[in-house]
Formats: C-alpha cells, sequence, structure tokens
C-alpha cells in the first residue's frame, strides 16, 4: 500500500483500536486457483509472549481452508469511515478554484501467516470470543450459552477456526491533515451536514501530528 509520510499511522495502540472498531476484514490469500478475498470478522488475539495474532473463522465449505498450506502469507485489510470530497466545500475554490476532488478513507492491513485449526473446541473458542467483543455494548448481551448445545456443537461442526500471526501492520489515514485548518473545518462541517456520525467524522478529518 502506498503511504505519504502526512497519512501513515503506525502506533499500535491506534491500530488495534481501529480493528476493534472495524473487525470486518477483507482476508485475502493466494491459492492455486489465484486470489481469493473472503470477508471475514477477525478479533486481536490476547498473547502471552507478546506475539501480534488475529483469530476468526471460515465456512468449512469455504474451501480455502484447504487450499492454503500452514504458515501461508495472508492480507487482512479493515477499512474504516471513507467519503468523497467535492471541490464545493473548500473556501479555496472560491478564492482562486485551485482544488480538485479527493477521497478521505482510513484503513489498516495485516500481514502475517495463517494456520487452521479443527475440532470443536477450537472452534467454540473463537466464536466465543468474538460474541462476548460485539456483545459486551449491548444492553442485554446474547451469549453462546443462550442456543441449545445441540444447536450450538451442529454449527461448530460447519466452522473451520484460525489464528493469523501478524507480521507487519500498517495505518492509512487520508484525513485531510495536509490541508489548512479551515478547510479542515470545511469538510468536517459539510461531513456533518450530510449526516455523517461524530465518530466517522473523526475518522474522516484529523489535524496534523507530530512527527
Amino acid at each position: 500500500m502506498y503511504v505519504p509520510d502526512q497519512f501513515r499511522e503506525d502506533r499500535a495502540q491506534v491500530l488495534r483500536a481501529f480493528i476493534a472498531r472495524h473487525p470486518l476484514a477483507v482476508l485475502v490469500a493466494v491459492t492455486p486457483e489465484g486470489l481469493d478475498a473472503n470477508h471475514i470478522p477477525l478479533l486481536w488475539l490476547e498473547r502471552p509472549n507478546s506475539a501480534t495474532a488475529l483469530g476468526g473463522h471460515v465456512a468449512k465449505a469455504n474451501p480455502m481452508w484447504r487450499q492454503l498450506a500452514p504458515d501461508a502469507p495472508v492480507l487482512a485489510i479493515f477499512r474504516g469511515a471513507d467519503h468523497y470530497l467535492t471541490p464545493s466545500w473548500y473556501p479555496a475554490k472560491k478564492e482562486h478554484g485551485k482544488v480538485v476532488p479527493t477521497w478521505n478513507y482510513s484503513v489498516v492491513h495485516a500481514h502475517g501467516t495463517i494456520r487452521f485449526f479443527q475440532g470443536r473446541e477450537a472452534a467454540l473458542r473463537k466464536v466465543r470470543a468474538l460474541t462476548e467483543q460485539q456483545e459486551s455494548t449491548r444492553a442485554a448481551p446474547w451469549a453462546v450459552t443462550d442456543a441449545p448445545a445441540d444447536y450450538i456443537e451442529a454449527a461448530l461442526d460447519n466452522i473451520v477456526p484460525f489464528e493469523i500471526t501478524v507480521v507487519r501492520l500498517t495505518g492509512k489515514v487520508k484525513a485531510s491533515q495536509h490541508r489548512a485548518p479551515e478547510e479542515r473545518r470545511a469538510v468536517a462541517a459539510a461531513l456533518q451536514a450530510e449526516g455523517l456520525t461524530r465518530a466517522e467524522i473523526d475518522e474522516l478529518v484529523r489535524d496534523p501530528e507530530p512527527r
């Protein structure tokens, strides 16, 4: 991924928080049939030895888990807020007109190696952890134990869990950091008028940070 310095984000805690907010990844791998991309929610895994890892699962009917050798390289792409920016939003359009359209967005790329596992216990751990994370903010969180045991067991037989050992994280936040303060304020106001949430605007418009 091409990342100009002004858009680079490499702080581990920021990247980790971004993945937690946007867990649905595009998981890209090279199979014998060519490039393969799957949309899979991934969970950041705690590891006592500080190794960085992501966990998830695929349907057993998905051929990817049979096609990839242990420790095959993969790329997980996490995508945040994005929005088209019209030149009409910039004060500079009225002043001199030297502005063009652009697109602001935030992404994190996680490069690593993947390993699949067999068995209900491994599958249950992955499903329970992902469910607990996603249900944690709900008033009445659903738990795996809320469903009949035989139903869950049958479901677990139809998935294959995996872990990705992450070797490199790259973050890109294209958020008007390189533009003048009044232009950033104008963009933020326009995005708010278009109905974006505060969280989305905070991802799409940022002040430059010291390097």
